[in-house]
């Protein structure tokens, strides 16, 4: 399908999700500026076409018949005067379609050069397009790739972090449970030792003589 100039103004491209790409005023600039340049070579190719069927349209035919002659004294003169008019329209009718004929490769030329500028401005926007989605992909590539390198880099930090962080946990909960069994013993063998240091102290009771003076003898009656 032909390209038109509405095709160019209705022509929607899909926005980039990292990044705009070219300047957005700039490229509706530069369409515009091809629309009307691909207007003025329509009405002017139209223009051309208009001016080659004017140029190309056939030539009437005119009456080339001779007069009949009706007396034989007049036959000489008469023909001699028809034919000489008659052969001057044959001459205009075979030189009118030459000229045209000759004309029409004149007229050709401006068609052709006007088509080659269309293409070349067809040419032209079809490249900015193309340019303008392969910078859109790549920035889009790039963009996808550093947010991957940035997302798995995170990742290895979080799972570096939680690995360090349990170590460090585990380590913490090795040294308390070693206080704890060390408080645990210290405090069995501190029970031990006070229970043996009661008992000593209630066996040596039992050895002190008592204090208390002995009672008086009973009086005999």
């Amino acid at each position: 399908m032909a390209l038109t100039p509405e095709d160019v103004i209705n022509k929607r491209f899909q926005p980039t999700k990292f990044r705009e790409g070219y300047d957005q005023d700039e490229v509706d600039d530069f369409l515009d500026e091809i629309v009307v340049e691909l207007r003025r070579l329509n009405q002017e190719n139209a223009d051309l076409k208009q001016q080659l069927e004017a140029a190309g349209r056939p030539v009437a035919p005119r009456d080339t018949t001779p007069s009949p002659v009706s007396e034989p004294g007049l036959a000489e003169a008469p023909a001699e005067t028809v034919v000489a008019p008659v052969q001057e329209p044959a001459t205009a009718v075979e030189t009118t379609p030459a000229e045209g004929v000759t004309a029409a490769p004149a007229e050709a030329a401006p068609v052709g050069g006007a088509a080659q500028s269309a293409a070349g401005v067809l040419a032209m926007a079809q490249k900015l397009h193309d340019d303008y989605v392969a910078e859109g992909t790549a920035e889009r590539d790039r963009l996808v790739a550093e947010g991957r390198a940035q997302a798995e880099e995170l990742v290895a930090d979080a799972r570096r972090t939680r690995e360090e962080t349990l170590a460090a946990l585990q380590e913490e909960e090795a040294e308390l449970e070693t206080r704890v069994s060390g408080l645990r013993t210290f405090e069995k063998d501190y029970r031990a030792n006070l229970k043996n240091f009661i008992n000593e102290q209630l066996l040596e009771l039992d050895t002190v003589p008592s204090l208390a003076p002995a009672p008086a003898p009973a009086e005999q009656a």
